[in-house]
């Protein structure tokens, strides 16, 4: 029952749009399906991350160092702030004039996470409200992390999918220049708002 409830307290919140979604979405436009599965394994290795640093505590280090957390928030929104520039700045075509190594993706989707402080204190307050009393916290908290990235994994597959099978229309010059100020003005304001609200 516990996994359950948390099953579908994670997967409303994977649901909800953030940089992870719309990363994926703007891969899978500019270079197809396996680059957009690609980032998504980054974005969800950033969550197992911060989901195993709650279990170990480590999370908790950084709820209460503001000189640390503030030094990771603002290093994941100048990260958030580099990826809307260089799509507004960037020609419509720029992206695939030279296709970036499978690990540039992986990192990419990786460093959207695991630059994110909000994601690791996410972990911390969310995890321990679900384990059950007497049960090991790491290993509890591991197996709920693995449920939620697991989640994150099908939701950003079916992203990556979806935006493939329409690829011949969303691949448009007009459609991907609209679509690259759309997500970059978005990573702009998620930068700002990491940055800008502890």
């Amino acid at each position: 029952m516990t996994l359950l409830t948390f099953a579908g307290v994670a997967a409303l919140l994977t649901l909800m749009p953030g940089p992870d979604s719309l990363l994926v979405l703007r891969t899978a436009v500019a270079h197809g399906r396996r680059a957009a599965l690609t980032a998504a394994l980054g974005i969800q290795a950033g969550c197992l991350w911060w989901g195993v640093a709650a279990g170990l505590g480590l999370s908790a280090v950084l709820a209460t160092s503001e000189t640390l957390y503030t030094a990771v928030r603002w290093a994941g929104a100048c990260y958030l702030l580099y990826l809307g520039a260089r799509l507004l700045l960037q020609r419509a075509d720029a992206d695939d004039a030279v296709e970036p190594p499978s690990r540039r993706f992986f990192v990419r989707g990786l460093l959207t996470n695991a630059l994110n402080p909000k994601v690791g204190v996410f972990y911390l307050s969310l995890l321990p409200q679900f384990v059950p009393q007497d049960a090991p916290v790491a290993a509890w908290s591991l197996l709920l992390t693995g449920v939620h990235v697991a989640e994150g994994i099908l939701w950003c597959a079916t992203i990556a999918v979806l935006a493939d099978r329409l690829g011949h229309w969303l691949r448009r010059p007009t459609f991907r220049r609209a679509l690259d100020r759309v997500a970059g003005t978005a990573f702009i304001g998620f930068a700002f708002r990491l940055a800008l609200r502890p």
